[in-house]
């Protein structure tokens, strides 16, 4: 048996702690916010509550949902997400397949354009004239087709064609008559799970995290996403508290102060839980994925 040398063992003992840091760093922050949601202000405030919850109270959460606008912001976010996603991946797969193949003419300067709109494009004013123009304004469409599919989502996905597709495979396919539609179908797209399963949930994070662009192009509140609901409740509930017309007394301020604290925490839980909750079904795939497409050709 081989002896492992005593400074392979410092190395092992100081990269096994500053993994340990790392994890804490990442971890804390989210155990913070979940007990915080759920405990009291005070503790909260004071310091009392650095990691468990304190005086443990659901009345954030019942403030949150109360509001018949967040489950309707539910209901968007999760429709544009899905058919965001989903055209996402109608137009990535196939293009970066074509990209990858050899006998594709004209693939350089097809890569080039893609490459040119990572570098240049036209800016705030004339994206929104040409959304106006095609008569997106206050629709589904103006979340989901901007931005729809960019450069660097192609440049991955046709590395991963290119490193995990025999051509031997897709040649036998030829021999044996299949078509081109047939063979990306029925042979590719199996073999592709791990891309299709990174490429999604970047996408999916991306729509389900939609601000800038919901907020530029949606003037119907009813097709508000999730992070604008949010996004009006934070805002309405520190207007309250500005308010010095509100009266109440002290007392009710600090009510106040105490209920916009759980507010704030009760918001994040709310926004990032369900991608949270999809994330281990597919972390295999995730990373798998990630590792295979992170070189770029």
């Amino acid at each position: 048996m081989k002896r492992v040398s005593l400074s392979d063992k410092s190395f092992d003992l100081l990269n096994t702690l500053f993994l340990l840091i790392i994890l804490v760093l990442i971890v804390y922050p989210l155990v913070f916010v979940l007990s915080a949601s759920i405990s009291d202000p005070t503790a909260v405030s004071s310091g009392e509550m650095w990691l468990w919850p304190v005086d443990i109270t659901f009345e954030g959460y019942q403030r949150v949902f109360a509001e018949a606008s967040i489950w309707r912001g539910y209901g968007n976010t999760i429709l544009y997400t899905l058919v965001g996603t989903a055209i996402h991946l109608f137009v990535l797969l196939p293009c970066a397949y074509a990209l990858s193949r050899k006998e594709l003419m004209a693939k350089k300067a097809i890569l080039w354009f893609f490459l040119f709109t990572m570098l240049f494009n036209g800016g705030l004013i004339p994206t929104y004239l040409i959304v106006k123009s095609l008569g997106m304004l206050d629709t589904m469409w103006a979340i989901v087709i901007p931005n729809v599919v960019g450069a660097w989502s192609i440049l991955v996905a046709r590395t991963f064609f290119q490193q995990s597709i025999p051509d031997q495979l897709v040649e036998a396919s030829k021999i044996d008559g299949a078509s081109d539609f047939y063979i990306f179908i029925r042979v590719v797209l199996p073999l592709s799970l791990p891309i299709i399963a990174v490429m999604a949930l970047f996408h999916a994070v991306g729509l389900w995290n939609q601000y800038f662009n919901a907020l530029i192009y949606l003037s119907d509140r009813d097709k508000f996403p999730l992070q604008l609901i949010l996004r009006e409740i934070l805002v309405v509930n520190q207007m309250q508290l500005n308010d010095p017309t509100a009266g109440g007394g002290a007392e009710s301020l600090v009510d106040q102060v105490k209920t916009a604290g759980l507010i704030k925490y009760a918001v994040i839980i709310v926004s990032s839980l369900p991608l949270l909750l999809v994330y281990p079904f597919i972390q295999r795939y995730f990373v798998q994925g990630v590792l295979i497409g992170s070189i770029k050709e």
